[in-house]
């Protein structure tokens, strides 16, 4: 699955990654759901770190389309809520 963290580049995840992205997202839409700053801070960094670190950065001149759209590390609140799906951030 090739991902984009919005303002930085691509990576490349593979699909058994997605089992520790996948609770991270849960956890993340949880603190959006109840309106909690401070975990959805703490969990939005948490996310963007394990995907950051499980994820094979693309070259920057890749135009491969990005399955997987994440928020800035600054992103508000209210941004990642608009984002989300039923299911989060992370299909699956």
């Amino acid at each position: 699955m090739i991902a984009r963290i919005m303002g930085e580049g691509q990576v490349r995840l593979a699909d058994a990654d997605l089992t520790e992205l996948n609770t991270l997202d849960d956890e993340l839409l949880a603190a959006v759901e109840a309106g909690d700053e401070e975990g959805f801070r703490r969990t939005l960094g948490a996310l963007l770190d394990s995907v950051r670190r499980l994820g094979a950065p693309l070259p920057d001149d890749a135009l491969e389309p990005s399955q997987l759209i994440l928020p800035a590390p600054d992103a508000t609140l209210d941004e990642v809520r608009e984002m989300l799906h039923d299911d989060g951030l992370i299909p699956g």
